[in-house]
């Protein structure tokens, strides 16, 4: 069975990263783990705590929406770098076939402008799977 490392933030809710995921269940038997990085905000003051609890709403919603279309998935926030909570999984002896990874179209998301594509590849050898989305709205909870 594949196993897939999804990294996602804004975009987790989004259509594209579900019809990506839905291809690779398609492809095979497989399983997802997500991890989203409690990024901070970039439009107003933020504390650790809101940025861990913002993307625990957004883990919670996109697995519960995920397991809902019948594919296996498991999660946890991480690290608000997303190349420091991949290695993080990484160093527990966590292992995967490739990554997925969600960002926002170029211009408007940060992890591309640091080259977390190439820099994940890099660091951990492993395929990245790049997809583009819009920003989701926060879950309120």
């Amino acid at each position: 069975m594949r196993r897939y490392l999804v990294v996602a933030n804004q975009t987790l809710a989004g259509g594209h990263l579900l019809s990506a995921l839905r291809d690779l269940r398609d492809r095979g038997p497989c399983s997802f783990h997500v991890v989203v990085p409690a990024t901070p905000p970039s439009d107003h003051t933020w504390t650790e705590s809101e940025a861990r609890h913002t993307a625990r709403l957004r883990l919670d919603a996109a697995t519960a929406a995920l397991s809902a279309e019948g594919i296996e998935v498991t999660g946890e926030v991480g690290d608000e770098h997303p190349l420091e909570a991949v290695q993080d999984i990484l160093l527990r002896g966590e292992r995967f076939d490739a990554i997925v990874l969600s960002t926002l179209p170029p211009g408007r998301s940060r992890w591309l402008k640091r080259n977390v594509v190439r820099r994940l590849e890099g660091t951990t050898g492993l395929r990245v799977i790049h997809v583009v989305g819009q920003p989701a709205p926060t879950p309120t909870g």
